[in-house]
C-alpha cells in the first residue's frame, strides 16, 4: 500500500509538472520556434502573424538577379508573379506543444526544448509570368560565338582579336529552373542560374600566334571603267581579312554575292551570250583569279575552279577562275595543321591576294606554275546580229569581233633535293566567238527585222541604209570586255589597218609571288597585231590578222 500511495503521489506530480507546461502554451507559440528566421516563441497569434506579415513583405520586395549565361538582369516578386502558399503557418507553429492529449503535448514541449523548430514560408511564382520575363527580357543577351580574328594596325602590323563565346537560351528549361527555385530555394533576394547552352568561340589566341608566314601571293593589274574598278576593290573588301581553320572549306561566290547595288556594286561589261552586256559585278572574275594564283602558291588544295568560257588578259591561259552566281564557283579547303589568314587589297589598279600561315615546307623546296597552249580552235566566220528596239534604224555597234578559242592547261613544278618534278594542275577549254553586232531595230521594217533574225548583216544593212556593206562605209564596232582589261571603241574604215597594244605578263618566282605587268595604253600593236582602246564600256582589246580575242566572260 505504501508503494501503491508513492506511486500515486508521483503520477499526481508529474501530472501537475505538464499542467504547467501546458498552462503557457495554451494561449502563445511554445518555446524553440521560429518562422522564417523569426522568433515566435511567446509570442500570441495576432503578434506571430504580424511579424510573419513583414517578414512576408520584406521577401517579396526584395530582388532576384537572374544569371544569363555570362550576363544578368534583376526580377522582382511581380515580374515572376510570387504567391504566399502557406498562409496558416503562424497556426502550425500554435499547434506544436498544444495540441493532443497532456502526454503528447508534454513531449512535443520537451521536443521542442531539445531540438528547436524552423518553420519556411512556402511560395510559387507563375508560370506564364516567368515565361514572359524571361521571352521579354533575357532573350537579348542570346549571341553567336565569333571567332578570333586578325586586323590590320594600319601601320603595316596587325592586331588579333580573341574570339567571343555565344549563347542561346532554352526558354522552356529556364522556366522549370525559375520554378523549382522558388518553390524550393527562394528565401528573399538570391539569384537563379538560367539554363543557357554556351558556344565556345573557334580557334585560341595560340592558334593565331602561328600565322606568322606568308605561304604564297600574287598580283594583277585592273584599269578600266569607273563601275568595273570599283567591283574589283569591292571584291577585295568582301575576301579580306577571312581566318580558315584546318579542314574548313570556303567558298569564293558565297561571300561576293548579291552582285546589285545594295552589295556596293557597280554596273560593268560582263558577257552574255556572246555579246557585251552591263550587269552589277562585271570584272569580279579578276578577283578571285588573283586569288586563287595565291592559295596555288600556298598549295592549297582548291576544289572547284572554273576557266572562263573566253581568255581573259591578266593571267596567262588556264590560270584564270571564273565565278557566277549559281552557276561557277571557286571553292578550297585549308588542308594546313594550321589557320590560314587571307589578306586581300586593291588600290591604284593593282589587286593583291596573299595567304599568311605556318611555314611548313622546306626553305630549299621552289615551286613555280606554267601554261601551256594545247590546240586552238578556229574562229567562226558567221555574224550573230541582236536587235537593239532603242535605237533608230541604221544604228549599227560591233560589240564582239570573232576570236579564235583554244585548249590550254597548267603545270606545276617543285625542284627539291636537286630533283624537279612537273604536275598538271588543270585544263580549258577558251570557246571561239563569231563577230557580233547590235542593230537598231526602232521603226524598223519587216526585211530589216528578218535579216536580223537571219543574222545575214549585209542584208540588214541594205534593208537599213540602201547599201550593202562593200568595206567603205562606216561601222562603229564596240568589243568591249567583262574583265575589263580589254574594253573599248573602234572604227573600221574599210582600209583593213589595225592599231594595236601591248599587254606583258611577268611571272614571279619560286617564292610564291608572282606579278603581271600593267596592260599599256600607248596603241603599240603587240605580236598578233592587236591594240587596247578606251570605249563606254571599258578598256578594248581590238585583235589584228590573227584575230584573237582575250574577253573575260564575267
Amino acid at each position: 500500500m505504501r508503494i501503491k500511495r508513492k506511486a500515486a503521489v508521483g503520477m499526481t506530480m508529474a501530472f501537475l509538472g505538464m499542467s504547467s507546461l501546458t498552462a503557457f502554451a495554451e494561449d502563445t507559440i511554445g518555446s524553440g520556434i521560429s518562422i522564417e528566421g523569426i522568433s515566435v516563441e511567446g509570442m500570441t497569434f495576432e503578434e506571430a502573424q504580424q511579424a510573419v506579415k513583414s517578414k512576408v513583405q520584406e521577401m517579396l520586395n526584395s530582388t532576384i538577379e537572374v544569371q544569363v549565361g555570362e550576363d544578368q538582369i534583376t526580377a522582382t516578386a511581380v515580374d515572376f508573379g510570387l504567391q504566399w502558399k502557406n498562409r496558416d503557418v503562424v497556426q502550425e507553429a500554435m499547434k506544436l506543444g498544444n495540441s493532443g492529449n497532456l502526454i503528447k503535448r508534454y513531449k512535443d514541449e520537451r521536443d521542442l526544448q531539445r531540438a528547436p523548430k524552423e518553420i519556411s514560408l512556402e511560395f510559387s511564382a507563375n508560370e506564364e509570368d516567368v515565361k514572359a520575363f524571361i521571352e521579354g527580357n533575357c532573350l537579348q543577351f542570346e549571341r553567336e560565338a565569333h571567332e578570333a580574328s586578325i586586323t590590320s594596325d594600319g601601320a603595316g602590323g596587325i592586331n588579333m582579336i580573341p574570339g567571343e563565346s555565344g549563347q542561346s537560351v532554352n526558354v522552356s528549361a529556364s522556366v522549370d529552373a525559375v520554378m523549382n527555385y522558388i518553390s524550393e530555394n527562394w528565401q528573399g533576394g538570391g539569384s537563379v542560374e538560367l539554363a543557357v547552352q554556351v558556344e565556345a568561340p573557334r580557334g585560341s589566341a595560340e592558334d593565331l600566334e602561328t600565322i606568322t608566314d606568308l605561304l604564297g601571293t600574287y598580283t594583277t593589274y585592273y584599269g578600266s571603267t569607273e563601275g568595273r574598278n570599283i567591283n574589283v576593290e569591292r571584291g577585295a573588301e568582301l575576301i579580306n581579312g577571312y581566318i580558315v581553320w584546318p579542314g574548313d572549306s570556303f567558298s569564293v561566290c558565297d561571300h561576293l554575292v548579291p552582285f546589285n547595288a545594295e552589295n556596293g556594286y557597280e554596273l560593268a561589261g560582263a558577257y552574255e551570250e556572246g555579246r557585251v552586256v552591263q550587269e552589277y559585278g562585271g570584272g569580279i572574275c579578276q578577283v578571285s583569279t588573283t586569288l586563287y594564283n595565291a592559295l596555288l602558291r600556298a598549295e592549297i588544295e582548291i576544289d572547284e575552279r572554273h576557266n572562263h568560257t573566253m581568255s581573259v588578259s591578266y593571267v596567262p591561259t588556264s590560270m584564270d577562275a571564273a565565278i557566277a552566281e549559281g552557276v561557277m564557283d571557286l571553292i578550297f579547303t585549308n588542308n594546313k595543321e594550321t589557320p590560314i589568314f587571307i589578306s586581300g587589297y586593291a588600290y591604284g589598279g593593282e589587286l593583291t591576294f596573299s595567304v599568311w600561315g605556318k611555314e611548313t615546307r622546306p626553305e630549299d623546296r621552289y615551286i613555280d606554275f606554267y601554261s601551256e597552249t594545247l590546240s586552238t580552235i578556229e574562229a567562226p566566220s558567221t555574224v550573230q546580229l541582236y536587235a537593239r528596239d532603242d535605237q533608230p534604224v541604221g544604228y549599227f555597234s560591233q560589240v564582239q569581233y570573232a576570236a579564235a578559242g583554244s585548249t590550254a592547261a597548267m603545270y606545276k613544278t617543285v625542284s627539291y633535293n636537286g630533283e624537279m618534278t612537273t604536275e598538271q594542275i588543270n585544263t580549258s577549254t577558251y570557246n571561239a566567238t563569231a563577230s557580233s553586232y547590235e542593230v537598231g531595230t526602232s521603226g524598223a521594217s519587216q526585211s530589216l527585222l528578218n535579216a536580223v533574225y537571219s543574222n545575214d548583216l549585209a542584208s540588214a544593212q541594205l534593208a537599213a541604209t540602201g547599201t550593202a556593206p562593200a568595206g567603205t562605209g562606216t561601222t562603229t564596232e564596240t568589243n568591249a570586255s567583262a574583265d575589263g582589261e580589254n574594253t573599248g571603241t573602234s572604227e573600221n574604215t574599210g582600209t583593213g589597218e589595225n592599231v594595236s597594244g601591248e599587254n606583258n605578263g611577268e611571272n614571279g618566282a619560286a617564292d610564291g609571288t608572282q606579278t603581271q605587268q600593267e596592260n599599256t595604253a600607248s596603241y603599240e600593236t603587240d605580236a598578233a597585231g592587236g591594240y587596247y582602246m578606251d570605249t563606254d564600256f571599258g578598256e578594248v582589246y581590238v585583235p589584228g590578222d590573227a584575230g584573237e580575242n582575250t574577253n573575260d566572260s564575267y
